[in-house]
């Protein structure tokens, strides 16, 4: 039977734990699919190594997922959205046995809505060391709204608060307020906050308690959730090859143990990982 032919889970993949909080929004908004989830957990985190480093390890998860039969495979993670993303669209998925198999990532949906939530033009992009300086949210602007302004802003302390559990902690004020200030000496006019890390979502209490009055800040998850739910109206030819069971599978790179325990805290849920090898 031609794989065509046949159906599967959508295929979420991450770095680690922070593309839960993708997962978690594109289950909201298509909570009839079965989908897989998997995160890179030994070999995170991506936001520091190469282009060429995250590029490979990209694509052998995607592969793994196209192999247990995802027919979609979502990068829920900026860094490899930013860093492998088009080299596998462009280059490896046309050679692959089944060339009609889809890989989409997160930065593209994200700048898409930006015309309708800045007025002023100005946005900016909290995101890892790797995010940042791969400029991907500013090339992306640039296409869709040349005459908008992106400052981006590194805050490497921020994936460490969540997943040590500080994120509500009062240090965590600290940090946050501190990365918010240095935002917004760049570029006081900014009036749209991109949290370009899947790990942010968890600090946004304390983002929205320090930002200006007035600026909204832009979680990833809904929006990816939403952008989906447009691209499957537009394809139903893939549509027709997802599998609707509304289960969800969690594997890990690392231990499945340590995976469950943080994943509830992304979550809030119990969550049950398998352990699986890549590379």
């Amino acid at each position: 039977m031609n794989s065509k032919d046949t159906t599967g889970a959508i295929g979420v993949f991450d770095s680690g734990y922070g593309g839960l909080t993708v997962l978690e929004g594109l289950r909201k908004a298509l909570p009839q699919y079965d989908y897989i989830y998997l995160g890179d957990n030994a070999r995170a985190p991506y936001g520091v190594r190469s282009f060429e480093i995250v590029y490979r390890f990209t694509l052998e998860a995607v592969q793994y997922l196209f192999d247990m039969g995802c027919p979609l495979v979502i990068l829920g993670c900026n860094t490899a959205s930013a860093k492998a993303l088009r080299t596998i669209q462009q280059n490896d998925i046309p050679v692959m046995a089944d060339p009609t198999r889809r890989v989409l990532g997160v930065i593209r949906p994200t700048v898409e809505r930006l015309g309708e939530l800045s007025h002023t033009g100005h946005i900016g992009v909290f995101g890892t060391p790797g995010t940042i300086l791969s400029r991907s949210y500013d090339m992306e602007v640039a296409k869709l709204y040349p005459d908008f302004t992106v400052t981006g802003h590194a805050c490497p302390m921020w994936v460490p608060l969540v997943e040590n559990r500080e994120a509500d902690s009062p240090g965590a004020d600290y940090f946050v307020r501190q990365e918010i200030e240095r935002l917004f000496e760049k570029d006081p006019l900014i009036d749209t906050v991109i949290l370009g890390c899947t790990h942010y979502p968890l600090l946004l209490p304390k983002i929205r308690k320090y930002l200006p009055e007035g600026v909204t800040a832009v979680r990833q998850g809904e929006i990816t959730g939403s952008s989906l739910n447009d691209y499957l109206h537009r394809h139903p030819e893939m549509e027709q090859r997802l599998s609707r069971g509304a289960s969800c599978r969690y594997l890990t790179t690392e231990s499945a143990r340590r995976f469950s325990e943080m994943a509830s805290v992304f979550l809030d849920m119990p969550v049950e990982a398998e352990h699986i090898l890549l590379g």
